[in-house]
């Protein structure tokens, strides 16, 4: 079955982020990392935690008292799809394009670099 799940809000994805980072967790710990420099309402988390599970971004432990909830979807899932759907829409499938754009939003460290021309040569061999 590959069937692509719905693609995350902005929102969604900041939860997703936490749950990556940090592994399963309530909604009272998700939402204290979230509202950390921002005012975000407890309720608020609770009704797009409900709405990811619904979307099944997210799954639910529902066996305790405070429900624990686990990322459905992987973090390298989730980028390569929003990534493929960006080269897509905003860069006509060039992946050039994005690349150099990406790359030219700030300054790349000496090690950012060795590791392109590493994936770069890597990428070559397969093509050759």
């Amino acid at each position: 079955m590959n069937q692509q799940r719905p693609k995350p809000t902005t929102a969604e994805l900041e939860i997703l982020s936490v749950l990556w980072e940090h592994g399963p967790a309530t909604v009272r710990a998700i939402h204290e990392i979230l509202s950390q420099g921002k005012e975000t309402g407890y309720t608020t988390t609770l009704k797009i935690l409900q709405k990811m599970a619904d979307k099944g971004l997210v799954t639910r432990d529902e066996s305790r008292r405070s429900h624990i909830y686990h990322a459905a979807i992987q973090a390298e899932q989730t980028q390569r799809q929003l990534i493929d759907d960006l080269v897509r829409q905003a860069f006509g499938g060039a992946t050039e394009k994005l690349v150099m754009q990406a790359l030219s939003l700030r300054k790349v460290t000496p090690a950012e670099i060795e590791s392109l021309r590493k994936l770069l040569d890597q990428l070559e061999e397969k093509s050759e």
